[in-house]
C-alpha cells in the first residue's frame, strides 16, 4: 500500500500548495513586510519562505504557526481556499501595515494615542 506522500491529490485539490502560498504572501504584502523580515521573525530561511509562497514547498504545521505568529494573524487565515478574501484592506490591516513600518517608540506612541481616544 502506498504511503500518504505518494498518493496524488484529486484534481480539485492540486492547487492547494499554491493557494496556501498566495494566502501567506497576501497577508505579508498587506502588512507591508518583506520576506526577509517575516522569515527572521518566524525563524526560517527567507528562501524557504519564498518557496512556500510560490507553492513549491508544503511546510510543517509548526512552521505555519511560526509564520502566522510572525505576521500576527491566526494560522487559519492561510487556509481560506474557497475564494475567501485574505487581502483585507480594512482599517485594522491598514493601521497594522502603517505601524509595522515605524520604530518601536513610534508604535508605543500610537498605542498611547489610541488608548487615549477610546479608554473612557
Amino acid at each position: 500500500m502506498p504511503g500518504p506522500e505518494t498518493i496524488a491529490p484529486p484534481p480539485e485539490f492540486q492547487d492547494s500548495h499554491a493557494i496556501l502560498g498566495r494566502n501567506i504572501r497576501a497577508v505579508r504584502d498587506s502588512l507591508g513586510l518583506s520576506r526577509e523580515t517575516v522569515a527572521e521573525r518566524a525563524g526560517i530561511p527567507a528562501d524557504y519562505l519564498g518557496e512556500i509562497e510560490r507553492g513549491e514547498k508544503w511546510p510543517a504545521l509548526w512552521r505555519l504557526r511560526a509564520i502566522a505568529r510572525a505576521l500576527d494573524v491566526p494560522t487559519a487565515r492561510f487556509f481560506e481556499f474557497e475564494g475567501e478574501r485574505t487581502d483585507d484592506a480594512g482599517p485594522v490591516a491598514q493601521l497594522r501595515a502603517t505601524l509595522n513600518k515605524r520604530s518601536r517608540e513610534e508604535q508605543n506612541q500610537a498605542l498611547r494615542v489610541v488608548k487615549a481616544l477610546f479608554d473612557h
